[in-house]
């Protein structure tokens, strides 16, 4: 639980955040002369397939509130790669026991932004502090092993 400090007096809370993902939409070659999809609808298609897996797969210490669909997909040019570039937005707030529990949404490379919307403030112990960033570490590490996973299957 967080701490925060209520009339001189240390009290344990949760922590409620509201986290924002813009998912990609990346072209894929169309198969013969038909079927392809626009970018735009390969972002729309990632953003449902991901919303599905948030609000289906339970995380522990973590309640999903709400989750928000309804802003637009947006397409921006990519210099790097020379094309246009989808991205579908999703605002999912969330109740969660410790900052700890956060970390685990904010280590994707989905993630854009990040409100905490409770407690105003928060009381963070030293020790409190040494368990966040070995939180980071694990995650950091995680993500660099799946990326060099990803590199070998190529």
């Amino acid at each position: 639980m967080v701490k925060i400090r209520e009339n001189d007096e240390i009290v344990h809370t949760s922590l409620k955040v509201r986290v924002r993902f813009d998912y990609k939409g990346v072209a894929r070659p169309s198969r013969f002369f038909f079927g392809g999809k626009t970018i735009e609808q390969v972002a729309e298609e990632t953003r449902e397939h991901k919303v599905a897996l948030l609000r289906n797969v339970p995380i522990q210490g973590v309640q999903i509130e709400d989750i928000d669909v309804s802003a637009d997909v947006y397409t921006v040019f990519d210099d790097f790669k020379g094309e246009g570039v989808a991205y579908a937005p999703v605002l999912v707030t969330i109740k969660a026991e410790t900052i700890e529990d956060v970390i685990h949404f904010i280590a994707r490379d989905e993630f854009r932004k990040v409100e905490i919307i409770e407690p105003e403030h928060m009381y963070l112990s030293k020790f409190d502090v040494e368990r966040l960033l070995f939180k980071m570490n694990e995650e950091l590490r995680a993500y660099r092993m799946d990326m060099e996973r990803r590199a070998e299957l190529r």
